[in-house]
């Protein structure tokens, strides 16, 4: 590792193709310009497993237009800067699909960091900052998972502050292992780091995790990571001092330690199979180096025996092994905690840096081409699922035809094929007439289907629904059928969904201005109880409870969600069951448009919103 900076300059050649050749930064802006080609007008995605998930960044979204502060004033599941970099793109290209706006939106921040890696990697050797520029473009173009969680192509509309965890981890990877300049270096790792805690607080640990490996291995200098450091926490405490974020965020974090009912090593244990190919791989690549190094890590040990100091500690701390060792626990703390991610992306700058390293010390030899295997090995795996799930998404999506609404503007704007479309009609029609059979399965704490929520036709059937609940509010709160006015209506300024991720005031922005402080944002019967800030929501008067009448509180009904899920959340929301009466909004119709719906009020003993 020691030598994977000192790269040789490329022979030079004259033209201008050449010259471009020689400027990967260019590259790199010219993907970035093309960005809003994409976003100007709306792309319809073909829609995939658990697709509604990427909805809350609309609901956050909506909160932050409203001035609301992620953790100060609703519970986020993660750090705020997602959410914010979501709504100053979707401020910027209002038409753009929320998908795409949620994954390329992080580019705001890796793009300049990459860039500053590239430009000090690129006076060395230009191969090099190819080698890591064209994975990271990618990855970050293209918002899929490496994992399987279905076996139908769609779009993966989950996952996505952990793909953009990866990808940051990837660029602070880049950073410490090729970048020379401290001054760059200390940039970089500050930024990345504190991208990584205000994204996703386990993305910091293991960026902690990589970023100690550096220090100890003399890669990350001193001055540079005092420097560093004294930005991060200068930044954190200008951010607490201004909004009091970073203690919300705290407190968020505890609440869900305190919730999540898993210990540590079952979630390792799972990483690891999950990831078993790239984790085999690297253990093996690690054997190998091992052995490979043995006799020079000898001399460096006797050296170190005969003469102990930081220096020469950071020599042993700098072989391929160690830094791998880092590299897959930092990748396996953090997708012990997730669902859905591009996991390992970062090992690359590491296995590019060992593949030099391994050239330079064997040639072409035997040693040299089984390093060269199972470096391959590790790295292929997530960029061929990647390439082969956008290929099966976009390919398949040619037998797809776009979801008819009304309402839901960008969001609704997703493609699904006819036989899956036709299957959702008639489960719709089977969880109205067969009602209480799914009542029955909700009060066991059990969905219609396992993979309920990853299914094509629920998902669809989800945002048609929706559709026609905004249709039916808009036509109830202008108090006749088949009219719907844009003005403000003072009865609708407030809503509340208890769906996890339901955008309410951006499908019902014409009636709902706001959304109620302190609620969870994606509320689950976790999060939106355990973590929602304690007492009476802020904007509600004491005596009032949080869905009054004059506060939609929209709730699944067709199919009824697992009692498990519901029941908490409406006796959080709704501690005083007779303070409202619950509105109903049903079809008259399959169909289900505006002037077919009726409206009735209802005061069983539930005091429930349903909308089908």
């Amino acid at each position: 590792m020691q030598g994977s900076t000192d790269t040789a300059l490329s022979g030079r050649r004259n033209g201008l193709g050449a010259t471009l050749a020689r400027q990967p930064l260019i590259i790199l802006a010219l993907a970035v310009a093309c960005l809003p080609l994409a976003l100007f007008a709306t792309v319809t995605m073909p829609i995939g497993p658990m697709y509604w998930d990427h909805y809350i960044y609309l609901d956050a979204a909506n909160r932050i237009f409203d001035g609301q502060i992620p953790s100060v004033d609703f519970f986020a599941p993660v750090g705020g800067l997602g959410y914010y970099l979501f709504a100053g793109w979707l401020y910027l290209f209002p038409n753009g699909h929320p998908l795409l706006l949620s994954s390329w939106s992080l580019m705001t921040v890796t793009a300049p960091l990459m860039a500053l890696v590239i430009l000090d990697v690129q006076k060395r050797s230009t191969a090099i900052a190819y080698g890591l520029l064209l994975p990271f473009l990618f990855f970050s173009l293209l918002p899929f998972n490496t994992g399987e969680f279905y076996p139908y192509p769609g779009s993966d509309g989950f996952g996505i502050y952990n793909r953009q965890v990866c990808q940051l981890l990837y660029v602070l990877a880049a950073g410490l292992i090729f970048v020379c300049g401290w001054k760059t270096l200390a940039t970089v790792t500050a930024l990345a780091m504190l991208a990584l805690l205000f994204i996703k607080v386990t993305g910091a640990v293991a960026g902690l995790l990589l970023c100690l490996m550096a220090f100890l291995a003399g890669r990350l200098p001193l001055r540079a990571a005092l420097v560093g450091g004294a930005f991060f926490f200068a930044t954190i405490g200008c951010l607490e001092a201004i909004s009091g974020a970073v203690s919300a965020y705290a407190a968020d974090i505890l609440s869900l330690v305190v919730i999540n009912d898993t210990s540590l090593l079952p979630r390792l244990l799972q990483a690891a199979s999950i990831n078993f190919g790239v984790v085999l791989a690297c253990c093996l690549l690690c054997l190998v180096v091992f052995l490979n190094e043995l006799p020079v890590f000898r001399e460096t040990i006797r050296a170190f025996i005969a003469k102990p100091g930081f220096a020469a500690f950071g020599k042993i701390a700098d072989y391929s092994f160690f830094w791998l060792a880092a590299f897959i626990t930092a990748g396996l703390v953090f997708e012990s905690q997730n669902t859905g991610s591009q996991a390992f992306i970062f090992l690359w700058p590491l296995l590019l840096a060992i593949l030099v390293d391994s050239y330079r010390s064997k040639g072409q030899s035997t040693a040299f081409a089984v390093v060269a295997i199972l470096a391959l090995c590790a790295a292929l795996p997530p960029v061929v699922t990647v390439a082969q799930k956008s290929a099966r998404a976009w390919i398949g999506s040619i037998n797809n035809r776009p979801l008819e609404h009304s309402n839901l503007k960008s969001m609704g704007a997703v493609g699904i094929r006819d036989i899956l479309s036709q299957r959702a009609e008639r489960l719709q029609q089977s969880y109205v007439v067969n009602r209480p059979a799914y009542d029955a399965l909700a009060e066991a704490g059990e969905l219609p289907s396992f993979l309920l929520y990853s299914d094509f036709d629920f998902q669809a059937l989800w945002l048609q629904n929706a559709d026609e609940v905004v249709s039916a509010i808009r036509t109830f709160g202008n108090g006749q059928q088949g009219t719907v006015r844009d003005d403000h209506d003072d009865r609708f300024h407030q809503s509340l969904s208890l769906a996890d991720g339901s955008p309410c005031a951006e499908i019902y922005r014409h009636r709902c201005r706001s959304l109620p402080r302190g609620a969870a944002a994606g509320s689950t019967r976790q999060r939106g109880c355990s973590c929602r800030r304690p007492g009476p929501l802020p904007d509600m008067p004491a005596d009032h409870c949080a869905a009054e009448a004059s506060q939609p509180l929209p709730a699944g009904a067709c199919p009824r969600p697992s009692s498990h899920h519901a029941d908490p959340l409406l006796r959080c929301f709704c501690p005083q069951r007779d303070c409202h009466s619950a509105l109903s909004f049903s079809a008259a119709s399959a169909a289900g448009s505006p002037s077919t719906v009726r409206f009735h009020r209802e005061s069983d003993a539930r005091r429930k919103r349903y909308a089908h």
